[in-house]
């Protein structure tokens, strides 16, 4: 496939590149700093732009299979990053005729899972106190998506590790998994990856964690 990651030199989205790349994907890494990107491959390109003007980006994503996202901010003082960019994403998407995009976002953005216990409960309702704008940011940017004309998915993962892929997680469409607190970057992009042909989460959000 001929895909685009946004994003491409954050935790999430350098993964998503080099598993691209090793499963013989041609990836289009779009940065601000191409010297911040530490994958390298004889079918990736890098396109640099600092993401504010949709008619730059529709080069970027012009006749791609799919579109990946890894933006997002990075502490609560970039809160409102995702929904801007991710805008300017959709409007170069929308432009171009393409369809399939893929999100990141967060488990607290979607719904509980049921039958979670107190432990799960309380913790969801402390990270969510303390990160409040940074997931009103996040549920801004899912409005975007639902409003605009692409086949979206909204990746949540709980906590995020720095640990190896190991591909064996749990997945919830429309929710997400109990007593799910933990998951690797790398296995967030493995599942967005894997996510891409799947019709059974197109317009939905997908909840993922160990």
């Amino acid at each position: 496939m001929n895909l685009t990651v946004f994003g491409a030199t954050g935790g999430i989205g350098r993964e998503i590149v080099r598993q691209a790349l090793g499963a013989g994907h041609r990836v289009t890494a779009v940065v601000r700093d191409p010297a911040r990107l530490d994958v390298t491959g004889n079918t990736l390109q890098v396109f640099r732009t600092d993401l504010t003007d949709p008619e730059e980006l529709r080069t970027a994503v012009r006749g791609r299979d799919a579109v990946l996202s890894g933006l997002g901010a990075r502490s609560r003082k970039d809160a409102g990053v995702a929904t801007r960019l991710t805008r300017t994403v959709l409007r170069a998407m929308e432009a171009e005729g393409v369809r399939r995009l893929l999100v990141v976002s967060a488990g607290p953005v979607g719904p509980a899972p049921e039958g979670d216990g107190a432990l799960d409960r309380a913790m969801r309702g402390l990270v969510s106190a303390v990160l409040k704008d940074v997931y009103t940011d996040l549920r801004g940017m899912e409005t975007e998506l639902v409003r605009s004309g692409t086949d979206w998915t909204s990746v949540r993962p709980p906590r995020l590790q720095n640990k190896p892929l190991t591909g064996r997680y749990r997945t919830a469409v429309g929710g997400f998994p109990r007593q799910g607190r933990f998951i690797a970057r790398a296995d967030v992009a493995h599942a967005m990856l894997a996510m891409i042909d799947d019709a059974g989460t197109v317009k939905q959000g997908v909840g993922v964690a160990y």
